[in-house]
């Protein structure tokens, strides 16, 4: 009886020690849904915005820059809401994301948030390369040039999607 307890203790501190080497979950979404030139950036604020549950999903992050340029990239689904939304509360979540880049990447110049929708595509249609149809449709852009006030950049706005998706406070 000793030695099976001795035998399960060992194999629950090995279990427990692999388990703290293997990555979190925010972390393989993090390399998973990276984009662009600066992937390594990407990963890194993915880490942080991955492991906060969003009630609008976030489904990628995307950082490029160019000659010292940096551009942030925040893409947001507009049909998978966790929970019901208002627009308000749709706004308060994209401050806090562009919030969130600014503050962890100090190089970051501009945050571009955009929501997008599926586009029903026929069978047997072309998605990907030369000859590629779109498969999603933006429904809500922003971009926040460092220094400025996220709440004051104008937004653009699918009113029809803006009424369908959210509470009524449009």
């Amino acid at each position: 009886m000793r030695a099976l307890t001795g035998t399960m203790l060992l194999l629950a501190l090995v279990s427990a020690r692999a388990l703290a080497e293997m990555p979190g979950i925010a972390e393989l979404d993090a390399d998973a849904r990276a984009a662009g030139n600066l992937k390594p950036v990407a990963v890194e604020i993915g880490d942080r915005i991955f492991s906060i549950p969003w009630p609008a999903e976030v489904t990628q992050i995307s950082a490029n820059g160019i000659q010292g340029h940096m551009v942030i990239g925040v893409r947001v689904s507009g049909v998978k809401f966790h929970r019901a939304l208002s627009r308000s509360e749709f706004v308060g979540e994209v401050d806090r994301l562009v919030s969130i880049v600014f503050s962890g990447v100090p190089a970051a110049e501009e945050v571009d948030v955009w929501a997008s929708v599926p586009i029903r595509v026929g069978k047997d249609v072309i998605v990907s390369g030369d000859l590629a149809i779109p498969t999603t449709r933006p429904v809500f852009t922003l971009a926040v040039r460092r220094g400025s006030d996220a709440s004051r950049a104008r937004a653009f706005w699918d009113e029809d999607w803006a009424r369908a998706a959210f509470k009524q406070d449009w």
